[in-house]
């Protein structure tokens, strides 16, 4: 199975352990300064000798933000993954790839001598001990179904905080919002506001498709819905990540012929390779009626506020068309 997202990344570790492209410009708008002291998402004061400079990054939405933020980071974990799966703030060829996101080298990193690792919680604890022996560590929160927005909001601050970007970092919430906003002007001007949604991504197992739905709270369903949209899936997802999990039969359960799916596939498309033939598909409202909506590859469902941008953008493009 090549798909390579959070849940399925976080399930692993418990088990073991606005459209636009352009490369994020540094932007040295601070100096490094005194010390710096951040609380993060465990409650504990992080303190840095001065605003970090040299940045490891354990999770893909997080490195986006860094990057995003004007600070490429010099290791990445899984980063040729990440180049995969995220297009939107691109990572500079030399930044190094320390292991993958559910299993880091702690040696790969130590080795880099960064100034702080950022990673998620709900990692193991015990990594965050191993790299505090010899670095200071930033837990951010990651993921909330219960608050995906506010919560993003909250790593960005602590992000920006931890390398001198604060600025910056506001004013990355502030075009985040300012294009939701605007997304969300054009759909109700085109008359499709409360417009019915599903979004999904899946994979092959076997001759088997699995999908998986983002319901309510997931990152990508808070951003469908701030433009205007309503997520027309009511199946059980998880607490942290707003992810559910069906099969094509599953989908029947939609039956309004109004409805938009959106899916994502930056690397095998079970929607059209492993579902086309499949007389349940066929038969679904959105196969139909045409309205299946793939999104471009390299668009992060979990990542920081210029994916939040780029899936936005997506969504009100295909409303509005």
């Amino acid at each position: 199975m090549r798909l390579l997202a959070p849940a399925l990344v976080t399930a692993a570790v418990l088990l073991s352990a606005c459209g636009t492209t352009e490369t994020p410009a540094p932007a040295p708008t601070e100096p490094a300064g005194g010390p710096v002291t951040v609380t993060d998402s465990r409650g504990k004061e992080v303190k840095l000798d001065s605003a970090a400079k040299k940045v490891v990054v354990l999770e893909w939405g997080e490195a986006e933000i860094v990057a995003s933020l004007g600070v490429m980071p010099v290791g990445v974990a899984d980063a040729a993954g990440y180049k995969t799966w995220n297009v939107i703030a691109p990572l500079a060829a030399d930044v190094k790839d320390v292991g993958k996101r559910n299993e880091p080298s702690v040696d790969s990193i130590v080795a880099l001598d960064p100034d702080v690792v950022i990673m998620p919680e709900g990692r193991d604890t015990t990594l965050a001990g191993q790299l505090e022996q010899y670095v200071p560590v930033i837990v951010t929160k990651s993921s909330d179904a219960s608050r995906n927005f506010d919560r993003l909001r909250e790593d960005v601050k602590v992000i920006a905080q931890a390398i001198g970007k604060s600025a910056e970092g506001d004013e990355l919430l502030s075009e985040m919002d300012t294009a939701l906003a605007d997304g969300k002007k054009a759909v109700e001007a085109k008359g499709a506001g409360g417009t019915p949604f599903v979004m999904a991504d899946g994979w092959m197992e076997g001759s088997t498709v699995n999908i998986r739905p983002f319901g309510k709270g997931s990152l990508v369903s808070d951003t469908a819905e701030a433009v205007g949209l309503k997520n027309a899936w009511t199946g059980e997802v998880d607490a942290q990540w707003g992810l559910g999990a069906t099969d094509v039969e599953g989908l029947t359960a939609i039956t309004d012929p109004k409805t938009v799916l959106f899916y994502a596939a930056s690397e095998e498309d079970v929607f059209t390779t492993g579902l086309a033939d499949n007389p349940v598909w066929q038969r679904l409202p959105f196969v139909g009626s045409r309205q299946v909506v793939k999104l471009e590859p390299g668009t992060w469902m979990f990542g920081g506020p210029k994916s939040v941008v780029h899936v936005a953008e997506q969504f009100v493009k295909a409303i509005t068309a």
